[in-house]
């Protein structure tokens, strides 16, 4: 049987050797971080060099790197953000945001608007507004603060919290090769949020709970390997294999379209649509054919939903149910973006004579 090709890194990363090894270590330290005996401080020192690690790769303080349980939980900050005053979610953004858009209020203002900064599913790249006299413009609304999703951008494209004119940022470690179930809230400073989740004060109050300190090492050491590979210009070579699958498709099939292709968009991600030909059909008919990929964000497959994101962008239905999305890695190689390539056309051949 034959190996199979993993083309979904922006549902999940492959884990890193060096998380891996930091987890495992980190397993072994026996003490709770917030006890001040001696196996005690030895695991707040493992979570305070993974602050570190994270910080360094974002440009941030570590005193503004709060560990949650993921992204999604970092959003939840959204919650609190409207209990204060407004919150606007743009249409494109995550789920994860989007979940608080019951939150919106018309009218003529808002104090928080969250965007992601990439998507992750057509990888197109959306930059913050700059923020005026009045606020961060949106529309006809104005906000005070702005919260980023970096979800998909950390550790592939460079970016730094301090210039990106962020107030608050979510990122998530298994995006970029660290364990699931960790992630991180940015706060620039004297940003003050009620706490994530209520309890024994852990991380300065922000977010209680004893902390997932091999989670958490994992993490920290994802990141590091990470900013190595951004210094080194590793995620070129996966835009140039990006871009090499898309030419041989669209050679081929040319009525596919490429979203967001003229536009800056993630090194890895490639979103393609043939109407007609279902995006989940497509998914099961690659996956037995031995390839990973996805119809979108990993957290809306198997439901039963609207293509929103694509919807907000502009396709018509039709077309927003038709995309496949392929995310490559450094660990990716050309014969496996060739196989994919021989594979899907060979069933983008079988749709077109079905469909005539």
């Amino acid at each position: 049987m034959a190996a199979r090709v993993y083309l979904d890194w922006n549902a999940t990363a492959p884990l890193r050797p060096e998380a891996r090894e930091a987890v495992i270590a980190a397993l072994d330290a026996v003490g709770n971080p917030s006890s001040v005996h001696a196996e005690g401080r030895a695991a707040k020192g493992i979570v305070e060099r993974a602050r570190g690690q994270v910080a360094a790769l974002v440009g941030a303080k570590p005193s503004q790197v709060v560990f949650t349980s993921g992204a999604t939980e970092a959003a939840g900050v959204l919650a609190s953000a409207a209990r204060h005053g407004a919150v606007i979610v743009e249409p494109t953004s995550h789920d994860c945001l989007w979940a608080h858009h019951d939150l919106t209020h018309a009218g003529s203002g808002a104090d928080t608007l969250a965007m992601g900064f990439a998507n992750s599913e057509t990888g197109v790249v959306t930059p913050p507004p700059e923020k005026g006299a009045d606020g961060y413009p949106f529309g006809a609304l104005r906000a005070q603060s702005l919260l980023l999703d970096v979800t998909q951008a950390v550790g592939r494209l460079p970016w730094s919290f301090p210039w990106s004119g962020a107030d608050l940022a979510i990122l998530s470690a298994h995006k970029l090769g660290g364990p699931k179930g960790v992630g991180a809230l940015l706060l620039r400073d004297g940003c003050d949020i009620d706490a994530l989740q209520p309890g024994g004060g852990q991380e300065l109050g922000r977010r209680s709970g004893t902390e997932n300190v091999a989670g958490i090492a994992g993490f920290g050491a994802a990141a590091e390997a990470a900013g190595r590979d951004l210094e080194a210009g590793v995620w070129d070579r996966v835009a140039e294999l990006r871009n090499i699958l898309e030419n041989t498709l669209a050679s081929a099939a040319k009525e596919t379209i490429f979203v967001g292709k003229e536009g800056e968009r993630l090194p890895n991600t490639s979103l393609f649509v043939t109407p007609g030909w279902k995006g989940e059909t497509q998914v099961m008919q690659m996956d037995l054919a031995g390839f990973a990929v996805s119809s979108g964000s990993a957290c809306s497959s198997g439901k039963v939903k609207e293509a929103r994101v694509l919807k907000a962008m502009g396709l018509d239905p039709l077309a927003a149910e038709s995309a496949l999305r392929v995310s490559l890695g450094p660990a990716t190689t050309e014969t496996e973006v060739m196989a994919f390539a021989e594979g899907w056309l060979a069933q983008e051949k079988k749709f077109r004579r079905r469909a005539a």
